[in-house]
């Protein structure tokens, strides 16, 4: 059994801004050394979040849509009233998605779907730059 460790560095818009990390957590689930396990891919912040998505132009846009209708940047947060910066709606939609998702592979080949994609989202008021925490366990 081995463990291993990556990183994904993103610059990002914010203000739910989506992106497809699908390429690079394949290449490092290849790329460590392992046959087949789990990957996790994990955002350490509470106004990130990943999923898995057809990632298609229609798709984002419902998507952020419904995060729009769920947890409208024009709300009232009480985060925003203690903290005056803006992003109450940002933690809240993070923490309906979740920072973390795991993908088994096998022969060094993620298993998702044919139109299942991984994609980070920054829900944050400002662009980031963000890193992303990968780690492969399997043999």
């Amino acid at each position: 059994m081995s463990v291993v460790t990556k990183k994904i560095k993103l610059n990002t818009k914010g203000d739910t801004d989506i992106i497809d990390i699908t390429g690079q957590v394949a290449s490092a689930a290849a790329k460590a050394g392992v046959k087949s396990g789990i990957v996790a891919v994990f955002v350490s912040g509470s106004t990130g979040g990943l999923t898995t998505v057809e990632y298609e132009p229609g798709l984002v846009q419902d998507l952020k849509k419904a995060f729009e209708d769920i947890a409208p940047k024009s709300g009232t947060y009480q985060h925003d009233l203690r903290w005056h910066d803006g992003n109450g709606h940002a933690h809240v939609r993070a923490s309906l998605l979740g920072p973390s998702i795991s993908v088994p592979f096998i022969d060094k080949k993620l298993q998702l779907g044919t139109w299942q994609q991984i994609i980070f989202i920054d829900f944050d008021n400002r662009p980031r730059s963000r890193e992303l925490i990968v780690q492969i366990v399997g043999d």
